[in-house]
């Protein structure tokens, strides 16, 4: 037996309130270990806990970052002395503009750009690295879309740690060279985001050291992003909004926002008030909207074609669940054209000073497809989620935008331009 081996078969695991491993379908429980999918009905595994007594008060003494939440994540009380990115508490951001733009009474953005490596995946790696060290990995790993592959590659420099992460081979440019600059190893794989994340799971199978952050230690891993929930509520003076937009990939976010949400009202946190969780897929990979949309409980993997390469993934593990969450709160999942998420990018960025990467115009072009449908109340207060900064895809508005003139050096030539 490894030492690897030895130390899991021990369980000689910190991870906090973690208690268990649950599975989402039966409700079946095994011990906390690298695992993801139940033996009893193969149903995904996800962190179950016992929370001792939590105050506001002794979250707002934490540290500036999700670490100040590590009573509510499967993360050690020692997480802060081990080196790590410490993600989070960015910007709820009072978007009066926007909301003026899009004829809503009040609106907040949530501006994850602020993150390590510019998005909130940077939340989900910094736990499932905190997870996968006490459960005795030593290379950080992933496929990605973009995002998860800077994020992981950045984690594991600053850990001290070897990273593998494969993307697929159409990444945008920027994604690839942000992913590439911390020299881990990086591969390009020809295939979409399906057949990259195929790849990691047979991979994981054959090498116990390597901790894939969104296969083997997934349950962990999922859990940061119900930091973003804890820190909306918390912002917002401990309390919940009416409606909340999340974009969706896999579908993890929306449905830990959702869990995060529900546990500050269990422990007496926020008054647990009604709140709404819509989902915002771009339309050439909008396989979760189209079964909320036709009433299906299914979802029918579809072929991405889509600017919006950070959400494409047709084949969105959690996509079930996403749509148990917006049926349960009064929800739905709406999708955008590629053109109506250029646009919204633009909008957002002239009128909060916010440069989204195309989740975020995913996000905000969904918004306001729904207020114009109906679906989003305009008088109840909202939350949108950007996740992640327009310096990674400028590829999708490079042909949109640029100077609106190019003249001498004279100031007369400047006023010409100008009309003045």
């Amino acid at each position: 037996m490894t030492t690897i081996e030895a130390r899991r078969s021990a369980h000689q695991f910190d991870l906090g309130p973690a208690r268990a491993l649950v599975c989402r379908e039966c409700g079946n429980e095994v011990p906390l270990a690298a695992e993801f999918a139940c033996a009893e009905c193969f149903g995904p595994l996800e962190v179950g806990y016992d929370f001792g007594k939590i105050t506001r008060a002794e979250i707002e003494a934490g540290p500036r970052s999700i670490w100040r939440y590590r009573n509510l994540l499967p993360v050690p009380s020692d997480v802060q002395e081990h080196p790590n990115t410490d993600p989070g508490l960015t910007r709820l951001v009072k978007a009066d503009r926007l909301a003026a733009a899009l004829g809503v009474r009040k609106l907040w953005v949530k501006d994850d750009t602020g993150n390590p490596t510019h998005s909130f995946k940077d939340r989900v790696v910094a736990v499932a690295l905190a997870a996968a060290r006490q459960l005795g990995f030593t290379v950080l790993a992933c496929p990605s879309t973009g995002n998860l592959a800077n994020a992981v590659a950045a984690a594991a420099a600053r850990a001290g740690w070897e990273s593998v992460v494969l993307i697929p081979s159409s990444l945008e440019r920027a994604k690839v060279l942000t992913t590439a600059v911390y020299d881990g190893a990086l591969i390009a794989v020809d295939g979409n985001y399906d057949d990259v994340n195929r790849l990691a799971t047979e991979l994981a199978a054959d090498h116990e050291d390597w901790a894939f952050v969104n296969v083997n230690v997934r349950p962990y891993y999922a859990e940061g992003s119900k930091t973003l929930g804890y820190e909306v509520a918390e912002q917002l003076g401990w309390r919940l909004p009416q409606q909340i937009v999340v974009p969706v990939a896999s579908g993890s976010q929306l449905t830990k926002v959702d869990k995060a949400f529900r546990e500050l009202g269990e422990l007496d946190l926020v008054e647990p008030t009604p709140y709404r969780v819509f989902g915002a897929q771009a339309t050439g990979c909008s396989p979760v909207a189209a079964a909320f949309q036709a009433g299906h409980d299914v979802i029918q993997p579809v072929k991405p074609d889509t600017i919006a390469r950070s959400l494409a993934i047709g084949a969105p593990a959690d996509g079930p669940y996403v749509l148990d969450t917006v049926r349960r709160t009064g929800g739905s999942v709406e999708h955008v054209s590629d053109e109506e998420v250029v646009d919204a990018i633009r909008l957002l960025a002239r009128t909060e000073g916010i440069f989204a990467e195309t989740a975020g115009g995913v996000t905000v072009a969904t918004a306001k497809k729904l207020i114009e449908s109906g679906q989003l109340d305009p008088d109840a207060e909202t939350v949108l989620l950007i996740t992640g900064d327009g310096l990674k895809t400028l590829d999708a508005v490079e042909d949109k935008i640029g100077p609106r003139a190019t003249v001498p050096p004279s100031s007369a030539a400047v006023r010409e331009a100008l009309g003045l």
